[in-house]
């Protein structure tokens, strides 16, 4: 397993002193995402929750492009 680059939401879910207030965001946020649009398109549904690399992608591509720290899936939207 990779090191942990970001771990702000985790040190704040403890308690800890942070050096900013972490930004987090649900899977919808991200539905507008030019690149979700595409995968949704071109696999249904079933396809991108059953898949794992498929239901990754998805999930971390609002981190990726929006810069947030953390986010919540939620498989009813995948």
């Amino acid at each position: 397993m990779s090191e942990l680059k970001n771990d702000l939401i985790l040190k704040a879910l403890k308690g800890e002193q942070t050096e900013r207030v972490p930004v987090w965001m649900m899977r919808q946020a991200g539905r507008y995402l030019p690149d979700y649009l595409k995968l949704k398109a071109k696999y249904d549904f079933f396809t991108r929750v059953q898949t794992p690399e498929l239901a990754t992608q998805i999930t971390l591509q609002p981190i990726h492009q929006v810069g947030v720290d953390a986010k919540t899936p939620h498989l009813h939207i995948i």
